[in-house]
């Protein structure tokens, strides 16, 4: 009997040495095989492919929207004097968008070849904060094995190093995304792409700078260093360092939403790094204090502390048509549907019509908020249980901090016109990504026990997934090749909605479609009968169809409506000029200047009316007045010119 029981023992032991010689053999030929594609230097060209085909389709894409506003018409951007000293929270977005206009006027390329510059490189850095959190404290063990049976037939995941490929699958995933398509091909949206990479470098560097410092106190555990090699060593480390600060900074004056990251940096700091609470906090307080930037950015540091905080608490409510709870109890909806984006990128908007919830009691609100409440509850449970072995549950709870922490400025209870918009997912949408390819990975696992057959599946299965969400997007970019696409795309999904149709009726009013504008301007006027730059918009229509007394009627609507806008102003004072009745025209010229005095296209038309009654040093005057506002208005150019040679003449 005792010799049954040890030739059994024998037996089960060659077995598993038989089974350890195979795997061996297996990861040797795994591992020679797929060693190059295992180099990051390849899944970064791999990210910045398929970067580049998704977006292939979208250098021609024009100017859209607040694009205009921003860009078009800021003259701003066209001295770059005026971005010092550096004033405001986007004052980095739009230093870069003037040195695009520096470097390459108005053609779009150059502007949409940095957006998805930025693109890339924030995929990149996203594959990197992966990586380096695997390296943390809490990731010594595989990122999806912990739990094993000591079965001979069973054996780690960890053994096809799974680690490879999760960082790229998490960074494709995010390049390759429709729902991160409003960021990069909408060009205005560079602020949100823009502070998202200094968002994440500052990150990444803290993460690299606290590795630095775990590696060094491990190797003085082991052995004392010498001076030159301290110098070595404490060099780079402060350099890390530095970087992350002053990326935080930068993020903080690129857009709001960047007022999160020493919240996240505090939170990772605690999930994946050990050691003294005191002295954490004290290398994280820089960091604290970046916070600063946004609200001082915003009121200014030379005011009394009643008005500064009089007017940071304005600032905080970009409209006052929605109240803050009623905001709050919105966004419990438009966050669960931002979710639903994530999954199932199907349907997107660029001007959704969504409802106003004003009871938190409403049906709709009360179960939004129940569910995210448990996706919370299980990100604490995730953080907290002690029994849990799954090693990734601590990156999963992170991934879910992320989602909500990040979102928290433009999903809270501050006031935005807008309750919904799909770039706000650009930077949260990392945390619902890390989520999904970590769970994936390990349910598959579950399912299939086979470690190599489990990992081949997973790949493949999420490989398809990066393919449909590239196709996707492809097709997405796709509606924003024109104005007219675009805004009816808007109209066929929001057709109840005003601002579609008015902004469809500038689009065929661009394209000399002027019935069709006409139309929707009237549209839209039935949907918001108070909609004052549809009524002037619709004046322009009938202008140019010849029917000026309606042209004027409407103008004057819009002057009853909002006596301050300075557009309708001058559109007034043209149609009077061509009337003959300048006196009119002068006059509203002028209340359009004084309500605006850098209307440049207002100065050189009250320029044109006083050359024409022969006021030609009040006509010089205006051209002047209209080029030192926008150096390349031609029209004033030639007319100031033509009045010069008229005088010299003489």
């Amino acid at each position: 009997m005792g010799k049954a029981s040890k030739g059994k023992r024998q037996k089960e032991s060659d077995d598993k040495l038989l089974l350890k010689d195979k795997l061996s053999e297996a990861e040797t030929i795994t591992t020679n095989k797929w060693s190059l594609f295992n180099k990051p230097i390849v899944h970064f060209f791999l990210i910045a492919i398929v970067g580049l085909l998704v977006y292939s389709n979208t250098f021609n894409v024009p100017f859209h929207f607040d694009d205009i506003l921003n860009i078009v018409k800021n003259y701003r951007l066209k001295d770059l004097n005026t971005f010092w000293p550096p004033s405001g929270t986007r004052w980095l977005g739009f230093l870069t968008l003037a040195l695009n206009y520096h470097l390459g006027g108005l053609n779009v390329t150059g502007y949409h070849i940095v957006n998805l510059a930025i693109h890339i490189l924030n995929a990149i850095l996203v594959y990197l904060l992966v990586v380096f959190t695997f390296r943390t404290p809490y990731f010594k063990v595989s990122v999806i094995s912990a739990s094993v049976s000591n079965q001979p037939n069973q054996f780690t995941l960890s053994t096809f190093k799974p680690l490879n490929y999760l960082p790229l699958f998490i960074a494709l995933i995010f390049v390759a995304h429709p729902i991160q398509t409003q960021a990069v091909t909408y060009i205005v949206q560079r602020f949100t792409s823009l502070a998202t990479m200094f968002y994440l470098l500052s990150l990444v560097m803290y993460i690299k700078w606290r590795e630095s410092k775990g590696q060094r106190a491990e190797g003085k555990e082991q052995q004392a260093m010498s001076n030159e090699q301290r110098v070595k060593s404490y060099a780079p480390s402060s350099m890390l360092y530095a970087v992350s600060l002053f990326s935080a900074i930068l993020a903080m004056k690129t857009k709001e939403i960047s007022f999160t990251l020493p919240i996240i940096i505090v939170l990772y700091e605690f999930m994946f790094f050990q050691g003294k609470i005191k002295r954490r906090i004290l290398f994280l307080m820089p960091i604290i204090l970046t916070m600063l930037i946004i609200p001082l950015s915003i009121i200014g540091t030379d005011k009394p502390i009643g008005d500064a905080i009089g007017e940071l608490r304005e600032a905080a409510q970009e409209t006052e048509e929605i109240p803050r709870w009623s905001y709050l109890f919105t966004q419990f909806r438009v966050i669960v549907t931002y979710i639903r984006l994530i999954f199932f990128p199907i349907n997107q908007n660029l001007d959704y019509d969504y409802p106003i919830y004003h009871s938190f009691f409403n049906p709709e609100v009360f179960l939004s908020f129940l569910f995210l409440l448990t996706i919370f509850s299980f990100a604490v449970y995730l953080l907290y249980v002690k029994h849990y072995t799954l090693s990734a549950s601590r990156f999963l709870s992170f991934g879910i901090f992320w989602f909500f922490i990040t979102l928290s400025v433009e999903s809270s209870i501050i006031p935005i016109r807008d309750v919904i918009n799909e770039h706000r997912l650009y930077l949260p949408s990392l945390g619902i990504i890390i989520v999904f390819v970590l769970t994936t990975f390990y349910v598959l696992r579950l399912v299939i026990r086979a470690p190599l057959r489990s990992l081949t599946i997973t790949c493949l299965l999420l490989t398809t997934i990066i393919i449909a969400l590239s196709m996707a997007a492809y097709q997405r970019n796709a509606v924003w090749q024109d104005e007219m696409s675009l805004w009816e795309d808007v109209v066929r999904k929001s057709p109840q909605k005003a601002k579609g149709h008015y902004n469809l009726g500038i689009a065929y009013y661009n394209k000399g479609l002027t019935d069709m504008a006409i139309e929707h301007y009237q549209i839209a006027l039935r949907l918001k009968p108070d909609y004052v730059k549809a009524h002037n918009n619709l004046g322009n229509a009938y202008k140019d169809k010849g029917m000026t007394d309606k042209a004027i009627e409407h103008y004057q609507v819009a002057l009853k409506l909002n006596p301050d806008y300075a557009e309708a102003h001058m559109n007034m004072a043209n149609d009077y000029d061509d009337k003959g009745m300048t006196d009119k025209a002068i006059e509203h010229y002028q209340i359009a200047l004084r309500l605006k005095p850098d209307y440049a296209e207002a100065h050189y038309n009250l320029g044109v009316t006083y050359g024409r009654i022969g006021l030609l040093d009040k006509a010089i005057k205006e051209y002047q007045t209209a080029l030192r506002l926008n150096p390349g208005h031609k029209l004033s150019e030639n007319s100031l010119n033509r009045i010069l040679q008229i005088q010299r003449s003489k």
